[in-house]
């Protein structure tokens, strides 16, 4: 059979039209499977990282952190709380077991403001001076240094303990300056008095220039000033006035109340036999304490502690610290 030529050129035409016709279909259905799987791709390749999002990383942080401190001691726990201490000089002794429970800077000098009234008291009791003997503040008396607030007015007459009573108690600064003034030979006497008693407790880094602690040259170091604790523990008048709650005195017709100026001696929780406190900007805020904790005898120093609370906030710190530890 013979095909002419212009019928092989329209039959390969055709073939080749069918060709192009089946191959568009083709293309088009490979792109959009292609394209079905890029996709598909995609959603499980953002799947993955979800699905890591969700591997709780939260508990293995919680689970990682519940002891970060085994460089520490078996009682780094307790010690780690200590570390929140916001003053810059702390001691913590055991006087009946001589026993240094915890120390910051415990040698460092520094201004002590009106724990220097501790000292104070045990020259004025040491002099054995009558102590129902009336002083009467005198002009000699008012703050001229940091030019301080006082409620004892000049003239006011008061037997010898009522002076020391308010030092102790409340810090009244013209009260101890009077104190210091009625001793045998005046003020400068009475400070050459606290120096050689300071020596004789060992307190071989404090010293004195006068009776109120006004000044910044009033200066001492946490283990001196546990020295001088001890000893003020000692004494019964310190303990009675130093922890009084309040006190009223008469100052004409009028009736003055004083008030402890330790926020501590009001709280049922604490047991505090001997107390100072005291504040001066050079001391920031300082506290001496001599407390049972559980029944045992604890002597804390706190200087210069920063914010009006935080000197009391330290000592609550160490006492919980202590009531957890072991003995």
């Amino acid at each position: 059979m013979k095909i002419s030529l212009p019928a092989m050129i329209g039959t390969a035409a055709m073939a080749l039209a069918l060709l192009a016709f089946l191959a568009v279909p083709a293309q088009a259905r490979s792109a959009q499977a292609g394209a079905g799987a890029v996709a598909k791709s995609v959603r499980h390749a953002q799947a993955r990282p979800k699905a890591r999002h969700k591997a709780r990383p939260a508990k293995r942080r919680a689970t990682s952190g519940a002891r970060p401190a085994k460089r520490y001691r078996a009682d780094s726990p307790r010690r780690a709380t200590l570390a929140a201490l916001r003053s810059s000089a702390v001691l913590i002794i055991d006087p009946s077991a001589h026993k240094v429970l915890y120390e910051k800077n415990a040698d460092a000098v520094m201004p002590i403001a009106s724990v220097t009234k501790l000292m104070t008291a045990l020259v004025v009791i040491g002099a054995g001076q009558d102590m129902d003997e009336v002083l009467t503040v005198a002009d000699a008396d008012v703050d001229r240094l940091k030019y301080s607030s006082s409620r004892l007015r000049v003239g006011t007459s008061l037997a010898r303990s009522g002076m020391l009573h308010i030092a102790l108690m409340s810090s009244e600064n013209r009260a101890a300056s009077a104190l210091g003034r009625h001793y045998p030979g005046g003020t400068p006497a009475f400070v050459l008095a606290m120096n050689a008693k300071a020596r004789a407790l060992g307190m071989h880094h404090s010293r004195f220039v006068e009776p109120t602690g006004l000044s910044s040259l009033n200066v001492s170091t946490p283990e001196d000033l546990a020295r001088l604790v001890i000893a003020a523990q000692q004494q019964p008048l310190i303990r009675t006035y130093s922890t009084d709650p309040d006190h009223t005195i008469a100052q004409g017709r009028q009736a003055t109340v004083y008030r402890n100026s330790n926020r501590l001696i009001a709280s049922p929780s604490w047991h505090i036999g001997t107390q100072k406190t005291g504040y001066i900007s050079e001391a920031g805020r300082c506290m001496v304490l001599h407390a049972k904790v559980k029944g045992r005898a604890v002597v804390m120093i706190f200087l210069d502690a920063q914010g009006k609370f935080s000197r009391a906030r330290d000592a609550n710190q160490v006492r919980s610290w202590l009531a957890r530890a072991r003995r």
